[in-house]
This record gives structure tokens, sequence and C-alpha cells, in this order.
């Protein structure tokens, strides 16, 4: 939604009486609430009312935070970096357990940055949140917080804020589960040239290390033809670059009144005139399919870059952790998309130290790495999460052979990223440029389709734009470039 709708929709609303039962009616009935609260505040206080987003974790995350952000410009809030703000919100992530410590130890910071701002207020969201004894913690020993809500409703910022500034007590929203996808609602697009698009929400996989299917709840697809309209009104907004987001993208579709595929979407999505680019994330490797496939050979759009989580080779351990491929299945799958798309970059996740792992289990990942050839991939220690079937596994394995086995992985995967990444030195390929170099200010930086960074001479005029860039030197895991013509 542009934002003269927004001011129309808004002008026509009645604050005086009840608020609409119906969504998004509702929730712009609160905006304007909140306008007006806003509004009186910050005449109060002679000065505007400023707020800082801090985001912990995934684009799934980032794409929640640019809905937040465009609710509190569009209630008159300004941005600002720091966290002495009159409005700090943490939208946070519990995938693994040191990411809830962060965050308790930036309250206690902002403890103190309260005291001295009366009218501060401290909202924290996201999957922490949606843990029950995280919310319990938050009463008994962070009373000072103003608002604590989840996951599944965000749509519902704009009525949380007028409760938490009409409130002197903490206000506590939180869902366990939701089938509700509302629509045209703002957001701040931290890009104006590229943007994520959320697809789907919630996960159905549940791999017994992951706490997500827990606190993003069931799979629940958007309708294609939102989303069509929602990237048509991006791309007529300036946008040639969109990231598909869903915590498994390639089961969208399956829960629709119609189900279609999510090769089905994609190339409904490819039809978009001036959309330039799609990217998506993420893909679970048992469901992705032959039509997906054959999709991604023949579009002109999709980027030739696919991130692949491979958790383990072990399929031993693959089958602890619920994956539902073996080693075998995986490999066979990478060898088919490799013949179909030739210049595809494949990235991954692997995770070290799972429960029961053994040096045998281990090498078998290592395996996988060799044949595979990543160019790049997150490797993580496995961290035991509370709530989830790996956290009461036997076998839990001792942090120095984990720290051994992760360092030995780590080499070698840094190794053969930087093999893989030089394989395009010396040709001219196409770069989105994304934002000024902040070391060097004579240089700008770009994406390659492939993802990978490249730096060139050039001028701030370029930002946005698609151009042709020589890859004159490859340097570990980017190029230096220079463009052309």
């Amino acid at each position: 939604m542009n934002q003269e709708n927004l001011e129309e929709i808004l002008g026509n609303i009645d604050i005086s009486g009840e608020a609409p039962v119906l969504e998004p009616d509702r929730q712009y009935y609160f905006m304007k609430k909140a306008r007006t609260l806003v509004k009186e505040k910050s005449e109060a206080l002679g000065r505007p009312l400023t707020f800082c987003v801090n985001t912990f974790g995934c684009q799934m995350n980032a794409r929640d935070s640019e809905k937040l952000v465009g609710v509190l410009e569009n209630i008159g809030y300004v941005e600002k970096q720091e966290e002495d703000a009159d409005f700090v919100i943490f939208n946070t992530c519990t995938v693994r357990e040191n990411a809830n410590h962060r965050v308790y130890g930036r309250l206690g910071q902002l403890h103190a940055k309260k005291k001295k701002n009366p009218h501060m207020m401290i909202a924290l969201c996201g999957c922490m949140m949606q843990e029950a004894h995280v919310v319990e913690k938050l009463k008994n020993s962070y009373s000072f917080v103003n608002l604590i809500f989840g996951t599944h409703n965000i749509y519902k910022f704009s009525e949380l804020i007028v409760s938490a500034l009409t409130s002197d007590r903490m206000v506590i929203d939180i869902w366990n589960d939701t089938d509700k996808i509302v629509e045209d609602l703002p957001a701040e697009r931290k890009y104006s040239f590229k943007s994520g698009v959320n697809i789907m929400f919630g996960c159905n996989n549940f791999c017994s290390y992951c706490i997500v299917p827990y606190v993003r709840g069931r799979e629940r697809s958007r309708s294609p033809k939102d989303i069509v309209r929602e990237i048509e009104q991006l791309v007529a907004d300036g946008v040639v670059e969109v990231m598909l987001l869903g915590q498994n993208v390639n089961s969208y579709g399956k829960n629709l009144e119609e189900p279609m595929t999510f090769a089905g979407l994609l190339q409904e999505i490819e039809k978009i005139e001036g959309l330039r680019r799609i990217r998506f994330m993420t893909s679970h490797p048992k469901d992705l399919s032959d039509e997906l496939i054959e999709v991604m050979k023949n579009s002109k759009k999709i980027c030739r870059h696919l991130h692949l989580p491979l958790q383990s080779g072990s399929s031993r351990i693959l089958k602890r952790m619920n994956r539902r491929y073996d080693k075998e299945q995986y490999l066979a799958l990478v060898e088919k998309i490799r013949a179909a798309v030739p210049d595809i970059s494949l990235t991954t996740d692997i995770i070290v130290g799972f429960p029961g792992e053994t040096e045998e289990d281990f090498l078998e990942t290592l395996d996988v790495v060799e044949k595979v050839r990543y160019d790049s991939a997150f490797t993580f220690i496995y961290s035991k999460r509370t709530g989830t079937p790996a956290a009461v596994m036997e076998d839990q394995i001792s942090g120095e052979d984990v720290k051994d086995r992760f360092d030995r992985l780590l080499k070698r995967v840094q190794v053969i990223g930087r093999e893989m990444s030089s394989r395009d030195t010396g040709t001219i390929q196409e770069v989105l440029v994304e934002e000024q170099n902040e070391h060097d200010k004579s240089l700008m930086t770009g994406r390659l389709s492939n993802n990978t960074l490249v730096h060139f001479p050039g001028d701030a005029s370029l930002v946005g734009s698609l151009i042709q860039v020589h890859l004159d030197e490859c340097r570990g895991f980017y190029y230096m470039g220079t463009k052309v013509g």
C-alpha cells in the first residue's frame, strides 16, 4: 500500500466511535488513534518522539521489523539509531540459547536509560516472546518493560501501541498459534530497490533441534494473488529484486483452498513486468521438486543461488534430526540441480556436535562438503534448545570434541568456498549496486546473481542500478571489479 492510499483511508476514519471488528480496518482505526496520542505527547515535550528498532535473527524478522517501522513512522515517531530513543523495540530471535542471553543483557542497559528518561517505552516481540518461561521471567525481573507480543499478532502493532501508551502496566499479548494473515498494512523498506516478501508463515517440519515450529506456528500460505499484487506495487515503487521468504518455501501452497506449488508461484511472479531478480529462502531439501528445478532452469529472473541446508552428512544423524532425507538423497538432489543449472551457487547450513554424533558421522559431513563444494556455509555448534526433542536426547557431546570438529569443518569450508568463489574471475557479470562501500567511499558494493559481493569504483548515483562489471580479481569471498560501459 502506498502512502497516498493509506492517508486517504485514515482520513475517512472516525476514532470517536467503536473500533471496527474486521481487519485491517481495525488497525487503521488504532493507527489514527495512536497518531493523536503521539502528537499530544510530542507537543507536551516540545519535540518529536523518537524510536529505535533492533532486529535479532533471520530475514523473516528483518521483514517483520520493516512492518514495525512502517507503523511507527505513520503514527508520528522519528527513527534514530541509538537506544536512548523514546520507544525502543527489540524484535527477538530464539534459535540459539545465547540469543536470549543477549536480549537480557541489553535490557539491563536499557533500564538505566529509562530511569533517565521517564517517557521511554520498551517493547519486546518476536520468537523469544513465544516461550512461556521467557515471558514469566520478564514479568518477574524486567517489570519496566511496557509491551510484550509475539510472532502471530504483529499485525496488531498499532492497537498494542495504543494500549501501551494508555496503560501504566506491562501490556502482554501472546498467542499460541493463528491461522490469520492480515494484508495491506504499512511497511518501511530498508532499501528502495529490493525487498523481502513473505509468501508463507510458520513451519510444519519439527526438526528435532529446532524451536521455530513452536514459536512461529503451523504453516500458512498467503494467497498467490495477494503476493503478486504486493510485488507489483513494490515494482511500481522502484523495486527490481525481491526475496521470497518462508521457513520452507518449497512447501508453499499446501494449505490454500486452491493449492498451488512454489514452482507455480514463481512462474506467476516471473510474469511481473519490471521485476528483474527473484530470490528465495529457505529451501528444505525434502520438498525441492523436479518442477521447481525445471522452473529455475528456464527462468530469466530467478537468481543463480540456492541455499540448501544440509545440517549433517550422516544419514544416521539426519534421521535423529528428523530431516526426512538421507545423505544419498541429498547428493542426488544436488546432482540434479547442478545438471539443470550448471552455474548455480550452492550455500548451506551445517550443525556440528548434534547429540550422538561420532567421528564417523562427522567424516560423513566432511564427505558431503567435499562432493558438493559449497560457495559458502553457515556452520554452527549445536545449541541445546529447551522444549525441543534433541534437548533431552542422550549422548550430548563434550565441548572439546565439538570445537575440534567445528574448526576442521570451518577450515575446509573456507578453502573450498574461496576456490568456488573465484570461478567467474575475468568475466563480465550483471551486478545490482546496493550501497557505497563503508570502508572506501570511492567504491560501490553490489551483488552478482549468485549472491557474491563485488566492489568497484563508482559513485552513489549507481545505487539501485543493474550494471555490467568486469570481475578483475577474487579476494576470497568477494571480487574487485571495474564497471563496463
